[in-house]
């Protein structure tokens, strides 16, 4: 894997939940085990992420760019262990066409906490060593697929903060044309924290939401 991804893999090895976000688990048990593909690669502008956006005909999280992913099925295995990491490929494949042979899985993050969708997800972090064409598989389920460089991920141009109706404030990205925000923006935005790639920006400049997003 490239050096510039070092700061990713430490990362990975070392944060803690908490340090993710405050949306944890059930200690009970609820919730629906899921798993998305943050994959990094190589673009034309240096390091990339691999986003897609979700059909606006969705019942949960509808038109919102998001990591590939989605819930785990039973042949996908135990997700405690390494059902998570074969999800995240499978969905990614069904979901952008991507070929998982060209991707180096290395590390999972801490699993995280849906509550709207009353999701539990596991983050697998991949290195996209073979890129391979993508695009949207089931234009009912996925609008498009498209990278966004790093690049403009850490630009403070490209930063905002949330505000939904329901009270959710949280961190956000315009970027590609869309408004990165919810659980995909808050892993960014953790990952560019702990990689050491955030640059200050100003968190006083607020998108409002509509109760529809």
């Amino acid at each position: 894997m490239p050096g510039w991804l070092d700061p990713v893999v430490r990362a990975a090895r070392t944060v803690r939940p908490t340090e993710l976000s405050r949306f944890l688990p059930p200690e009970d048990g609820r919730g629906r085990q899921s798993a998305v593909l943050v994959l990094f690669g190589e673009g034309p502008r240096g390091p990339e992420l691999l986003l897609q956006e979700r059909a606006g005909s969705l019942r949960s999280h509808a038109g919102q760019p998001s990591f590939p992913g989605g819930a785990l099925d039973p042949e996908d295995g135990d997700p405690h262990t390494t059902g998570p990491l074969r999800a995240a490929l499978r969905e990614a494949e069904e979901e952008t066409g991507l070929d998982p042979a060209g991707v180096q899985l290395f590390g999972v993050l801490p699993r995280l906490y849906i509550p709207v969708s009353e999701f539990v997800v596991t983050p697998v972090l991949g290195w996209w060593r073979a890129p391979s064409p993508v695009g949207a598989v089931d234009p009912a389920e996925t609008a498009r697929v498209f990278t966004v460089p790093v690049a403009d991920l850490t630009d403070p141009d490209h930063r905002v903060t949330v505000v939904h109706p329901g009270g959710f404030h949280g961190p956000a990205f315009t970027v590609e044309s869309a408004l990165v925000w919810g659980f995909t923006a808050g892993v960014i935005d953790r990952l560019l924290h702990f990689a050491g790639w955030e640059q200050p920006w100003d968190r006083s400049r607020e998108v409002p939401l509509d109760w529809r997003a």
